[in-house]
């Protein structure tokens, strides 16, 4: 059986240091040599377990690459649960005219790269896991996902894949669109990205984010990766809706192991 383990990590100058970090390791771990693929992911309270989940309800991937008997290993970062300070460390990019952004620092920039300096190294002595940029993706939802598409376009030498699921697009978008225009993006890189069609109300606001994904893919393609645009049909966002895209993303980006 897979199971989850937890160690603390300073992420000084950032707050709530030291950090939770939560880390997946498949069914035939502690039995065999090898190593491991491996996901990092923003928000790794959510992604394992309902009772460290915010709302109560998790993304269930422990269950999924249990079940599957898939050999990834998914470590996850837990985010900064005091007032907006999550928000801030989740936001790598200056911040266009927002209604809902509060006018608060944005430290993403720090965190992605506590993430390639700090968290990477520390859990590659932990674990047998992969170092090349071909078996190490990076992952997350709203503003985590936000994260994965800087992460995976300022440190594309690192990460080979991202999965980017119900990014907040709009709150940067062309900070973003330049980052990527300006950036040496390889040919292996795969990213999946989404939205839920029933995350926003007006048709207005639909068909921004319908044009923000585009966009983004579109700039993506352009400099040579493969990208996976999807509408999730009925989709929300939440936990329990992002539990059924799981299989989707893994597959795309890992489908050596399939």
């Amino acid at each position: 059986m897979g199971r989850v383990e937890t160690f603390e990590l300073d992420i000084a100058p950032l707050g709530q240091s030291p950090r939770t970090i939560y880390a997946y390791l498949p069914n035939d771990y502690d039995t065999s040599k090898k190593t491991y693929p491996v996901l990092y992911m923003f928000d790794g309270h959510n992604l394992f377990d309902n009772a460290t989940a915010t709302y109560g309800k998790s993304w269930g991937i422990r269950e999924y690459l249990e079940q599957n008997d898939i050999p990834l290993v998914v470590i996850g970062q837990d985010c900064n649960h005091t007032g907006y300070s999550r928000l801030g460390e989740y936001c790598p990019l200056p911040v266009r005219d927002s209604e809902w952004f509060p006018d608060i620092p944005t430290s993403g920039e720090i965190t992605a790269e506590w993430f390639v300096n700090t968290l990477k190294p520390e859990c590659e002595k932990r674990y047998r896991i992969r170092r090349d940029r071909k078996h190490v993706g990076i992952g997350g939802s709203s503003m985590g996902g936000l994260m994965s598409m800087y992460c995976v376009t300022k440190y594309n030498s690192v990460y080979s894949k991202a999965a980017c699921v119900s990014s907040s697009m709009d709150i940067c978008l062309d900070s973003l669109l330049d980052l990527i225009a300006g950036s040496e993006i390889l040919p292996s890189t795969r990213i999946y990205l989404d939205f839920g069609s029933n995350e926003v109300k007006r048709k207005s606001s639909f068909a921004r984010c319908v044009d923000n994904l585009l966009r983004l893919n579109h700039a993506w393609s352009e400099k040579g990766a493969k990208t996976y645009p999807h509408i999730v049909v009925d989709g929300m966002h939440s936990e329990a809706s992002w539990e059924t895209i799981v299989p989707v993303f893994i597959q795309y980006l890992y489908p050596e192991l399939f």
